[in-house]
Parts: C-alpha cells; sequence; structure tokens
C-alpha cells in the first residue's frame, strides 16, 4: 500500500502478515504501543522478537514494563509477564548491529534470508507465528549499506505482501531523527501505519489516547447515549503534568450532555491542579462552549491553531 492510502490501524487489531510502521514523536506512545504489541504476541504464543537500537538492548525489558506509567496502556497487560517470557525464551531482545551488520555491512536481500530463517525456526519450535519490532534509527549512522534502507522496506513490504508468513511486523521511526523526506520514503514501503489501541470505541464515539500533551482524541458523536462511558474513561486518565488535552477535531455531533461532559473534564476531583486544553475544537463546538459560559472557569483553555 503506498503512503498516499496510508490507513492507521490499532496495535490490538494487527494480524499475521501485517508490515507497518510506527511513526511517533513520544517516547510515551511508542512505549504504550509496543509493550501491547509484545504482550499480545505472548498472549497468542507467538514469538516475539525486538530489534533494539535506540533503546539499549539490557535496557529494553525494563523500559516495556513501565509502560503501565504511560496514559494509554489501557489494557490488561499485567496478565503476561514479559520477565517471564524472557526466560523462557518467548520474548528475545537483539541489537541491530548484530541482527543486520553480522557481516559487517548492511544487506538487504540477507537481512530478509535472515528474518525467515528466524521465522522459520520459530514455527518448528511450536509458536504459532512470529512478532517483529524493529528500532529503525541504526539506519541513519551511516553504517555500510545503509543508504539501501528504503529498498530493504520495499523488499519486505513485498514479500509480506505476496507470501503467507505468519508473522507480523512493526519498523519505528522516531520523528525527532528522521525528516519529513526520509519519512517518506521509508513509509512507502510498508502496509499503513500503526497506532495505539482505542480506549474506547462503540461506533458512535471512539475515544483514542494522545500523549504529547496526555489525553484523548474524541471522534463522532458526544451525547446522552455515549456519555456514560465517555466519562468512565475520561475519570480513568490520569496525568502526571495534570495538563489534560482533549483532541475534538473529529467530532461530528455534541448535545447539552456532551457539552456538560466537556466541561466536567477539567474539574479539580479529576485530579489535582487538573487543567484542561480542548484542542481542534470544530468552529460550531467552540461558538457553543462560549455561548453557554463553560470555557470560561479557571483551568480551561481553547487552542486556537491554523492546520
Amino acid at each position: 500500500m503506498s503512503a498516499a492510502s496510508t490507513h492507521h490501524k490499532p496495535v490490538g487489531r494487527m494480524e499475521l502478515g501485517d508490515h507497518l510502521a510506527l511513526i511517533f514523536d513520544d517516547d510515551g506512545e511508542r512505549r504504550s504501543i509496543m509493550a501491547a504489541y509484545a504482550r499480545d504476541g505472548v498472549r497468542a504464543g507467538q514469538k516475539v522478537i525486538y530489534i533494539s537500537d535506540a533503546v539499549p538492548a539490557r535496557e529494553v525489558l525494563g523500559w516495556l514494563l513501565a509502560a503501565g506509567e504511560d496514559a494509554g496502556s489501557g489494557t490488561d497487560d499485567e496478565l503476561v509477564d514479559l520477565t517471564d517470557a524472557m526466560n523462557a525464551g518467548h520474548f528475545v531482545v537483539r541489537t541491530a548491529e548484530e541482527t543486520f551488520l553480522a557481516s559487517g555491512r548492511f544487506d538487504p536481500s540477507a537481512s530478509i534470508e535472515l528474518m525467515a530463517t528466524e521465522i522459520d525456526l520459530a514455527l518448528v519450535q511450536g509458536y504459532q507465528g512470529v512478532r517483529i519490532a524493529g528500532e529503525a534509527r541504526f539506519s541513519l549512522r551511516r553504517w555500510p549499506g545503509t543508504e539501501q534502507f528504503g529498498d530493504f522496506e520495499r523488499m519486505l513490504d513485498e514479500v509480506f505482501m505476496t507470501t503467507d508468513l505468519k508473522a507480523m511486523a512493526i519498523c519505528q521511526f522516531d520523528r525527532r531523527w528522521f525528516d519529513d523526506v526520509r519519512l517518506a520514503e521509508v513509509e512507502v514501503g510498508h502496509m499503513g501505519r500503526v497506532r495505539a489501541n482505542d480506549y474506547y470505541d462503540d461506533g458512535s464515539l471512539r475515544i483514542t489516547p494522545i500523549f504529547s500533551p496526555p489525553g484523548a482524541e474524541l471522534a463522532g458523536v458526544i451525547d446522552g447515549s455515549t456519555r456514560p462511558a465517555a466519562e468512565s474513561v475520561l475519570a480513568s486518565i490520569t496525568t502526571r503534568t495534570g495538563l489534560l488535552c482533549l483532541d475534538l477535531g473529529g467530532v461530528t455531533g455534541c448535545d447539552a450532555d456532551g457539552l456538560r461532559l466537556l466541561a466536567g473534564a477539567g474539574r479539580p476531583d479529576r485530579g489535582e491542579g487538573r487543567g484542561l486544553l480542548l484542542r481542534g475544537v470544530p468552529p460550531a463546538l467552540r461558538d457553543r462552549l462560549h455561548a453557554e459560559g463553560l470555557v470560561d472557569a479557571p483551568g480551561i483553555s481553547i487552542e486556537h491553531r491554523t492546520r
């Protein structure tokens, strides 16, 4: 799939055969998605192979275990022990250098063959499939052959699209390291992007984690039927900064119940020092919030920005 038709799939809905890109600029977001991905794989009886670079290999396990501290984990992750999985060989961490540069240079074809061997071995060992997670920052280090990394991603994507692989992969790209030109080049070599799991989605209203600043994106209709669930979700979101951000750019309808929900989300009893930032507010909804005086309370503000 080309970058022009990129879609965003929740990590919890990934399937064998997926080859997706994680493009992020927030460490909490990446850690939340990677922890869910690893634990889902262990839960499904799949072997999980994490290829580290930005996070030192010896720190990956502890880094993932800390995901519960980040907004957006939102799963029953505590039921899966990654420490036990690592001790059993179910969850494996390798460095990008030992994975891709064993011969002294990066070779796209050899790297793909190595992955195929890893997948075959895991299936022989009785695993139901393989999950690969790779940090891609090594491709910027100018190691021999890394100028072919874009070709590698496109070749790998072709393998995933044309072969019935019992595997899936997430390639991680940090916007703070990859410029827009480079990101566009590598994104073409993926079927789409992966994102955090939704907090809630009933078909009428979807609530999705956002990480910088922490909060949630709401899309759909906020009314009497969706307010109880939305209120429960928002009450469960904790932030270390005291600031809760609600991105309302996808809200298509909001009645009086919805207005009361938005006004109440910033109440002090929802968290010490809680402030509420409303982002991407549609013009009609912004006018109603002002008309009702619901944004005049201390600690509530609307972000005005051009898109």
